[in-house]
């Protein structure tokens, strides 16, 4: 709370959250964030509709109100999961509404918008990044003509949610509050460099995919202490101004494609 300025939002705005909830509602959001909520972590417990209390009151009041705040986003899909994320661990509703504005209005800017661009363009900032830091992979996906978006969309969207074990996902989060967006861009880049050799190993684009889903598994990843020493160590020097010069870049081309 301290960290991401979420703590400093909610102290200069006091009862805004519950303010957003007794006001009018759009049928639509409500709606969307509605068709959601059963697909929310269906295996815990916690958002079962028997739980007591059950989370899924408050991950759809968290929602519903995040949408009517930032009316530029709305809901996105993808956004469900990280709510429901600081909900558990917050167990405080209005908490979780700041930290979620934290990383949706100003750490991942453009993520969650309508046309995504933010994200689209993080992941080919991404695709550049491999191409200088490790050729072989970018030639291989370039040679079975696999984007980044079709491996890495549901690490960027989710936050690595549903990617990553709990423990090591929240340790990426304190670092992600704390340092902001560039932490994705470590995290995403230790995977693919620690298994560097297995993505080498596919023949076909349906093999590149299904290796990509391989890598978020196994003790490499269930050891957060050291995978969390490696994300600042494996991808070398990565500086916001290069980050800022791949992004402008990026969001260009992909502005000129329409």
């Amino acid at each position: 709370m301290g960290v991401s300025g979420a703590q400093a939002q909610m102290d200069q705005n006091p009862g805004y959250y519950h303010r957003l909830l007794q006001g009018q509602w759009d049928e639509g959001l409500e709606e969307a964030i509605r068709t959601d909520m059963n697909r929310t972590f269906p295996d815990n417990v916690q958002f079962q509709k028997g739980a007591d209390p059950c989370l899924q009151k408050a991950l759809y009041n968290v929602l519903l109100a995040y949408g009517h705040h930032n009316l530029a986003v709305g809901y996105c899909q993808g956004m469900n999961f990280i709510a429901g994320y600081l909900i558990l661990i917050t167990k405080n509703e209005e908490e979780s509404f700041w930290l979620l504005d934290a990383l949706v209005g100003r750490i991942l800017p453009d993520y969650y918008s309508p046309t995504m661009l933010g994200l689209k363009t993080d992941q080919e900032v991404l695709g550049e990044l491999v191409r200088t830091k490790l050729p072989a992979v970018a030639t291989l996906m370039d040679g079975h003509g696999v984007p980044w978006a079709l491996v890495v969309s549901r690490w960027f969207v989710c936050l690595f949610v549903d990617a990553l074990p709990v423990e090591t996902v929240l340790r990426v989060w304190d670092c992600l509050f704390n340092e902001g967006s560039k932490i994705i861009f470590r995290v995403a880049l230790t995977l693919v460099r620690q298994h560097q050799a297995f993505i080498l190993g596919a023949t076909s684009a349906a093999d590149v995919c299904e290796k990509f889903k391989e890598i978020t598994k196994g003790t490499f990843v269930t050891e957060c202490h050291t995978f969390m020493q490696k994300i600042f160590s494996q991808p070398g020097s990565l500086s916001m101004a290069t980050i800022a010069r791949l992004r402008e870049s990026c969001r260009a081309r992909l502005l000129a494609q329409g």
